[in-house]
């Protein structure tokens, strides 16, 4: 192996600067995709923080091979042009139709907007990753938010009830919720000796989660009523 050339053709890459310059692209794209990683991960999302970072960092270093490995005068985009075919490919797995409901629109958007990030970061336009990130945390947060104050965000809310048998427990359940059409998903019960536990899901909007807990706590047939915590429907 003939080491003085390998030595030679390293120096003169990091001469150049564009070792520096793309590292810089590589760490920034790291960073961005990490914020908005943080809080699919905060939020127990499939996509999480690595996830996030991957995509950024994968998008960045295509984008900046894309310009590096083109001969002139070809077209130097066609290498990053296949990056958004891949993202939708990725997104798409991360969609799932369960308990009768559609889940991971939201994540696979947001892998979408990831890529574009490490895309924009890639090509050197910094503020604009920047500016794109603030923007995609804003909506995550206070959007989020705001839906659910509003009740226009979906929960699938999950409760615990007990009383003396099965039926009598799920009987009662299904009389409150019959006025608001809904039903109980994933029931499961169990027998503590001294009681019967029975968990389910009931999906609503935030209001109709809270309505519902009112009703099954002044239920005179329920034991004892807990709510293990909605799970956000995206």
């Amino acid at each position: 192996m003939n080491w003085p050339h390998i030595f030679d053709v390293l120096h003169g890459e990091m001469a150049s600067g564009l070792v520096a310059s793309s590292l810089t692209r590589l760490v920034l794209a790291a960073i961005l995709g990490g914020m908005i990683g943080m809080e699919r991960e905060l939020k127990h999302r499939p996509a999480g923080l690595r996830t996030n970072m991957f995509i950024c960092i994968g998008a960045a270093l295509f984008t900046v091979l894309s310009r590096a490995l083109a001969a002139e005068p070809s077209d130097y985009t066609r290498i990053a042009a296949q990056i958004i075919p891949g993202i939708g490919f990725i997104g798409a797995g991360s969609i799932l139709h369960m308990r009768g409901l559609t889940t991971g629109l939201t994540t696979a958007a947001t892998l979408f907007v990831v890529a574009s990030v490490g895309m924009a970061t890639g090509g050197g336009f910094y503020v604009t990753a920047f500016f794109a990130t603030v923007l995609v945390l804003v909506v995550l947060f206070a959007l989020g938010r705001m839906e659910k104050s509003l009740n226009v965000k979906t929960l699938l809310n999950s409760y615990e009830v007990t009383g003396s048998s099965v039926d009598e427990i799920t009987q009662e359940v299904n009389r409150i919720l019959e006025h608001q059409h809904r039903m109980m998903q994933n029931v499961m019960s169990g027998n503590t000796g001294e009681h019967i536990r029975l968990q389910f899901e009931v999906s609503g909007c935030n209001r109709d989660q809270n309505a519902l807990l009112r009703e099954l706590k002044a239920s005179t047939v329920l034991g004892s009523v807990t709510s293990l915590g909605p799970v956000e429907l995206e």
